[in-house]
């Protein structure tokens, strides 16, 4: 590589956020890593040199996402690249989830996300250079059942990235969209997910769903280890993708998704025009 990077990630002391931190660090680059749990993370990657820097964030809150940066430009002097990793999966129908369970997972899957752009576009603005990587999921592109509103979450990640994308590029800040298919980490295990605990019989077939989808940990097709090694890849492109698929499943389900929206809207053609003056 050829130079070395300050890597702000959020959600590293598991699946590919710690993939990723360790790569980096193995490489020679400087890592700001949040958790909620400092020691766990600091034990997950096993490295104390100045070049790793864990921090204890609380991502549903404004100020400790503020503090966070700071302190890594205080540290590093820069911040090169941002990782919004950090995210957990929640299954089960609309009517069986409750609104805190709901609220929940916005605050995390997106609005953090938000915060930390916010925060650290002035940083990235004055230095004239940066990349953004946001971490979606296929699931915001084509979600199934059991995932309305962790496809709901995803796909707002989409969306804001697409915007922000456009909005910075005058500044010389880089944004990449990623959306991962199945990836042998612990995201199907429980300490990744969030079930509703409000269990309504009319919803069997989606829990039955989601208790195979449980079952899958440990036999997914991807692997983190490359994951991370693409997301290094793309930081030293002088010109990254904006949409990057990653994962074979990843790419069949979204032209499978392609394939449904360009049949709906031909189908529609008609009726969708009948509209115009």
């Amino acid at each position: 590589m050829e130079s070395k990077k300050v890597w702000f990630i959020t959600g590293a002391s598991k699946g590919i956020g710690l993939t990723l931190a360790k790569q980096l660090l193995n490489a020679g680059h400087m890592v700001a890593a949040t958790s909620r749990n400092t020691k766990k993370l600091s034990e997950a990657i096993g490295n104390s040199n100045n070049l790793f820097l864990p921090l204890k964030v609380e991502l549903e809150k404004e100020k400790s996402i503020l503090t966070a940066i700071q302190q890594t430009y205080k540290q590093f002097g820069k911040i090169d690249v941002v990782v919004n990793n950090a995210g957990y999966g929640i299954g089960g129908s609309m009517e069986e989830l409750t609104d805190k369970e709901v609220r929940d997972s916005f605050d995390i899957n997106v609005f953090s996300i938000i915060s930390i752009i916010r925060n650290v576009l002035p940083i990235m603005r004055k230095q004239g250079t940066g990349h953004i990587i946001n971490i979606s999921s296929i699931a915001g592109i084509a979600p199934t059942k059991g995932w309305s509103v962790y496809g709901a979450t995803k796909h707002a990640v989409i969306g804001l990235t697409e915007v922000l994308a456009e909005d910075v590029k005058k500044f010389g800040i880089k944004v990449t969209l990623i959306a991962p298919g199945s990836f042998r980490t612990n995201f199907n295990n429980p300490d990744s997910l969030v079930l509703s605990k409000n269990k309504i019989d009319a919803y069997s077939d989606i829990r039955n769903s989601l208790e195979q989808f449980t079952e899958k940990s440990g036999t997914q097709n991807g692997d983190p280890e490359k994951a991370a090694k693409v997301m290094i890849d793309i930081t030293e492109m002088a010109a990254p993708p904006l949409y990057l698929l990653l994962g074979s499943d990843a790419y069949t389900r979204a032209f499978d998704k392609l394939e449904l929206l360009s049949s709906n809207y031909n189908q529609w053609e008609k009726l969708t025009k009948s509209t115009n003056y």
